[in-house]
């Protein structure tokens, strides 16, 4: 489904895990972040794509390694794609892949591309790294604590902010680890102060165009991790916030361990 969508941003919805996928329009390129999650889904995102390309180059960013994230990759083997230093360097990009498998596996799904780790064309390696992206201005932040090769983008001429797994509104944080996961929040923090942010898109959930939720976001998300490291138990807060929190109380659990 299509959850959002303008002149130059359209965001696309899975039905598993409310999982994104945004398409940025300019006059040169077309930016796809995360495409995603079942071979129809794919789909239709390939077959916008496709109507709309023309003669601009087409440019993919990963966000971050999760398999969910990466599991279309290979439907777009003419793209430019984009990742964090950490991504290129992920240790078991096997484990990865077998996540993928494992789960086509369990429910007897066939692609039509091959499943593969991206192979990383442009390389993020600092904060406030600038790429030209046809003819849109992309600054890069690195974001780890959800997991180590997160990476933040914002598309400068539309006020486009794509976070990847952070900042959602379905989902807590789900931390790898957490001195990292609140320096990448007050990172979050600094660049809604320092660029004028139309459009925020999570990686899960919906997005938002109102400043005061992005805010809001952060703060709720500072909340948890605070309440996390001070034994605050937050079960029935979690429950009562959190639509699906019978499928996150395990992440809950989980987050307890990383502590």
């Amino acid at each position: 489904m299509i959850q959002y969508q303008n002149e130059q941003l359209t965001v696309f919805q899975s039905a598993l895990y409310q999982t994104t996928c945004a398409v940025i329009q300019t006059e040169k390129a077309i930016i796809i972040t995360d495409p995603n999650w079942l071979p129809h889904e794919v789909e239709v995102i390939k077959a916008y794509v496709e109507s709309r390309i023309g003669n601009r180059q087409l440019y993919v960013i990963f966000t971050h390694s999760d398999f969910d994230h990466i599991i279309a990759a290979g439907a777009f083997p003419q793209a430019i794609k984009i990742a964090s230093e950490a991504f290129v360097n992920l240790a078991d990009k096997e484990k990865v892949l077998n996540d993928i498998v494992d789960f086509d596996a369990q429910y007897y799904i066939t692609r039509d591309y091959p499943i593969t780790y991206p192979t990383i064309d442009i390389v993020i390696r600092q904060d406030g790294q600038q790429e030209v992206l046809g003819d849109a201005m992309c600054s890069f932040y690195l974001a780890p604590g959800h997991t180590e090769d997160g990476v933040f983008t914002i598309v400068e001429p539309l006020g486009i902010m794509l976070v990847g797994d952070y900042l959602s509104n379905v989902e807590f944080p789900l931390v790898s680890n957490i001195a990292e996961y609140e320096s990448t929040l007050q990172k979050a923090k600094y660049l809604l102060e320092q660029f004028e942010v139309h459009a925020l898109v999570p990686g899960h959930g919906q997005m938002t165009t109102d400043q005061l939720e992005m805010e809001n976001r952060i703060e709720d998300s500072q909340g948890y991790l605070t309440n996390l490291q001070q034994g605050v138990n937050q079960e029935h807060a979690l429950e009562a916030r959190y639509s699906y929190y019978r499928s996150l109380k395990e992440l809950h659990d989980a987050n307890k361990k990383v502590l």
